[in-house]
């Protein structure tokens, strides 16, 4: 009976946007919880045009398959410019509420490191995501 929801799961799709989804919800909740700004910013990446049975759909593939077992199954469906891609969105959903918890940063390490990315050419784009998100500058 309890191997239904297994299914479920194996049957999802593993396209670019699934990918973008699945790997957002996993940053947003390797803290623990489930900020707004993270809600929103998943909300607004997916676009008009998701629906709520596709984030459904990803919100259970992502409870029920471990993030290592994701990199598995996704890294090869991928091509670099999507990984590429898919890991400033988590680097920038992972700031959206001011700072990257412990959590957050482990899994972003985990997945550029499966995606062979490294910190150094992540660099560069880390810094323009902090600018971006340095409302600050706007307020003096």
């Amino acid at each position: 009976m309890f191997g239904m929801f297994k299914s479920q799961s194996a049957a999802f799709d593993l396209n670019p946007r699934n990918c973008l989804a699945v790997s957002l919800i996993y940053c947003m909740a390797s803290d623990g919880e489930m900020d707004e700004e993270e809600v929103g910013h998943l909300l607004s990446v997916l676009g008009r045009g998701a629906t709520r049975q596709q984030l459904e759909a990803a919100l259970r593939y992502a409870r029920t398959v471990r993030p290592e077992q994701f990199l598995a199954d996704a890294t090869p469906r991928l091509r670099p410019d999507q990984r590429l891609c898919i890991l400033l969105n988590m680097i920038d959903s992972a700031m959206s509420d001011g700072e990257a918890e412990q959590g957050e940063q482990d899994l972003v390490r985990r997945f550029s490191e499966a995606w062979g990315l490294s910190e150094e050419a992540l660099m560069p784009h880390f810094r323009t995501l902090v600018a971006k998100n340095q409302r600050t500058v706007l307020d003096a």
